[in-house]
């Protein structure tokens, strides 16, 4: 009877994780088309109003800045809990199950964060965008959390994270229907704008980096599928003999959690740390058992 039920319970995580890739079969380069076109808008839109330099780029949405940071800031503790999504380690947390249930999403996970690490990194090398904290008057906008003053503010790369990981799971979880297709996609949407519109409330972005840091973030996560679908990098995943590996990183990262709540008593880490703890559990029951 146990035998039934385990084969039972593992046939329904091997039909999720076909779900997953049979969704990611389905995308084409078009996807493309959307972010690119974006991207082309704002540039003709700060080149429109001679905002292509770093200067004119900053005072050309001054105005939306210390409207947002004045408005969101008034609730910085759920500011600062909401903001905590664009770290991969809480991110990464949330993920943790899926290396059992959809090991496909993890192989363009893997992808998708690698692309966005290398766009953020040179792309802020690039642009070299002084903070907000480095150019105004600390005393006329809100600081929540930590104090950000370096030339790399553009893009936001907290936007990126929180955009390429939605992506990665949006298209892997898409509904089958075109009516649900629209509302799962302007969910994900909406929800990725909400976390990323929090680097502004918390001082640390002008509402451009946001924006298109969301877009690279889409790109990014797009990317990695299609890369996850054409070369088996990340294969190994699916292995159970592999599983050491992953129980020994998410220790690492409980370990990081708990610094991080004496560090910052935030409720978004208990959350984080709970689901970490319950992965672990079952990645160890499932390798024990394999």
């Amino acid at each position: 009877m146990l035998n039934n039920f385990l084969e039972v319970k593992f046939s329904k995580v091997d039909k999720l994780n076909k779900n997953v890739i049979n969704n990611y079969s389905k995308l084409t380069l078009s996807l493309y088309f959307s972010p690119l076109l974006i991207l082309l808008i704002i540039f003709l839109l700060l080149y429109n109003h001679d905002s292509i330099n770093v200067v004119n780029y900053i005072q050309f949405q001054k105005k939306w800045f210390f409207l947002i940071n004045s408005k969101l800031s008034q609730f910085p503790i759920i500011l600062n809990n909401l903001t905590q999504f664009g770290s991969e380690l809480i991110f990464l947390s949330f993920l943790s199950i899926f290396i059992v249930y959809a090991p496909k999403l993890w192989e363009s996970f893997l992808s998708a964060w690698v692309i966005s690490i290398l766009l953020s990194r040179s792309l802020k090398i690039l642009f070299s965008v002084p903070r907000p904290a480095a150019i105004f008057d600390n005393n006329e906008f809100i600081i929540i959390g930590e104090k950000l003053t370096g030339n790399n503010s553009l893009p936001s790369g907290h936007s990126i994270t929180v955009f390429t990981i939605l992506t990665v799971l949006m298209f892997a979880f898409m509904p089958q229907k075109l009516k649900y297709k629209i509302s799962w996609f302007v969910l994900f949407i909406i929800t990725g704008l909400m976390l990323g519109i929090t680097r502004v409330g918390v001082g640390a972005h002008y509402p451009l980096d946001v924006v298109i840091g969301s877009v690279i973030g889409y790109i990014s996560g797009i990317t990695g599928i299609f890369i996850s679908q054409k070369f088996q990098i990340w294969s190994w995943i699916n292995n159970k003999k592999y599983y050491p590996i992953f129980i020994s990183l998410f220790l690492i990262f409980f370990i990081l959690l708990v610094k991080r709540i004496s560090d910052e008593n935030l409720i978004i880490f208990y959350f984080s740390l709970s689901l970490l703890f319950f992965s672990i559990f079952k990645i160890i029951n499932v390798y024990v058992k394999k």
